[in-house]
């Protein structure tokens, strides 16, 4: 653990689902951590807040705007290690708002890289996401897989990886990217699909309202994917290398949701609601990573694997969902883009 001991660390989006566990997990690390988080006058820090104490006044939280360069040069400053997770997230929202995923994922990453640029950075780990492979020959997934844009969401977060990719070769920065596939756990948003089964079964609802049942995920817990941020980190050979972080096991949506109502106590029942159905050509189909490379470089795999990995990792998040407090966070029924 003595890699990171003393050293600055700058993780953008710590305010998020992801971003949060990972600025709780550097903790254990003596680091000295900046947290960046999306400024707003409502002075949240996202889930932050709902860290410990302790934890926090460890922590320097900065509010910005990962779209506005002075922002980002600030938060930068005296910085060894960059882990970039600020970006925006919801596929169905970027096909109404476009504009703001460009910015904040294409544009708010060159702000990351060219902040780092004239300072003496160790790492920049920079987030991917598995929903830039649209088009596979194969499964699974490996990395060599060409990327193919379903959705603008996705188109930004390719331009993303690609601009990340070429200050690595252009300006020898030292930039690794993370590919993680679905992360799951505690404090996920409610977008996302377990989230979403999980918070309607607990609102005693019998019918739960799902779109596209067909199509499989490869679900990562979030401890094993925070596990491969850490060591792509600590890795040498991972510089200029986009690495899948995923379990390796593909579920459909529909078998999802009967693994979750089976855990839940079995009573509900899927009804489908058009609005969520995302776009035909615009449906990733499958997902199911091809993680070796992760192995191979980084000495990573999932503790989370198969089918029982997935029962293990889905009977923590629902036992946190269950807890009132974290459940009136939710707002499971209405549906948010």
């Amino acid at each position: 653990k003595n890699f990171l001991q003393n050293k600055n660390i700058l993780i953008t989006g710590a305010d998020g689902f992801i971003g949060s566990h990972l600025t709780e997990e550097l903790i254990k690390y003596n680091c000295n951590i900046k947290a960046m988080t999306m400024y707003n006058s409502f002075n949240s820090w996202g889930w932050l807040d709902t860290l410990d104490k302790n934890i926090l006044k460890n922590i320097e939280v900065c509010p910005g705007d990962i779209r506005d360069i002075k922002s980002v040069k600030k938060s930068c400053k005296k910085i060894d290690y960059v882990f970039h997770l600020a970006s925006l997230i919801a596929i169905p929202y970027s096909y109404n708002s476009p504009y703001s995923y460009l910015e904040t994922n294409a544009l708010g990453t060159m702000n990351v890289l060219e902040s780092c640029l004239d300072s003496n950075i160790t790492k920049i780990i920079h987030t991917s996401t598995s929903e830039v492979y649209g088009n596979f020959e194969k499964l699974p997934i490996n990395e060599k897989t060409s990327l193919f844009a379903k959705s603008p969401y996705s188109a930004t977060k390719i331009a993303a990886d690609q601009i990340a990719y070429s200050y690595f070769n252009s300006f020898n920065l030292p930039v690794s990217i993370i590919r993680p596939f679905n992360t799951y756990g505690a404090r996920q948003s409610n977008r996302a699909i377990i989230p979403t089964i999980i918070t309607q079964l607990l609102k005693k609802q019998k019918t739960v309202r799902l779109g596209s049942t067909y199509p499989t995920r490869d679900f990562s817990y979030i401890k094993d994917t925070i596990n491969g941020f850490v060591m792509i980190a600590k890795s040498k050979k991972s510089l200029g290398e986009v690495i899948n972080i995923g379990s390796g096991y593909e579920v459909s949506i529909g078998n999802l949701f009967k693994l979750i109502n089976n855990l839940m106590g079995g009573e509900g029942r899927i009804i489908t609601d058009k609005k969520r159905i995302r776009p035909k050509k615009g449906e990733v189909e499958r997902l199911k990573a091809d993680n070796k490379k992760a192995y191979k470089i980084l000495g990573w795999k999932p503790d989370y694997s198969g089918k029982e990995g997935l029962m293990k990792g889905l009977a923590e998040t629902i036992k946190w969902f269950r807890d009132s407090e974290n459940l009136k966070k939710y707002k499971s029924d209405l549906y948010n883009l």
